[in-house]
């Protein structure tokens, strides 16, 4: 029975996976042309969204590379996140919410969209 209730939901996920990803990239692509951050376009493509990521939040492109080490990671998006808050003119502590379920949907769209 579980294999079927799997079999059922795999799908599911994986589309729920990909639209996650369309609209976390669709969000970092705004915020990119917003702030005339160099090729906006690298949001659409996974890894190579961290370099506008990164540039918004006016850290160099390598700052990439520290997604890679566990641990690190937490702290480095807090911060990315924190200073592209600050870059939209938006309070920087408002990217803690982004540690909440749900809540680290609803604030790249309010980065992106709400001037």
């Amino acid at each position: 029975m579980s294999l079927m209730v799997g079999m059922l939901f795999s799908p599911l996920t994986g589309l729920a996976s990909v639209a996650g990803f369309a609209w976390i990239a669709a969000c970092l692509y705004v915020i990119a042309k917003k702030t005339n951050t160099e090729n906006p376009w690298l949001a659409w493509i996974p890894v190579a969204n961290l370099v506008p990521a990164c540039l918004i939040a006016g850290r160099p492109w390598w700052w990439g590379f520290l997604f890679a080490i566990s641990l690190v990671n937490l702290i480095i998006i807090e911060i990315v996140v924190w200073k592209t808050f600050e870059r939209r003119n938006k309070p920087g502590w408002l990217a803690l919410l982004m540690l909440v379920p749900v809540a680290n949907m609803v604030i790249p769209g309010i980065l992106a969209f709400v001037d």
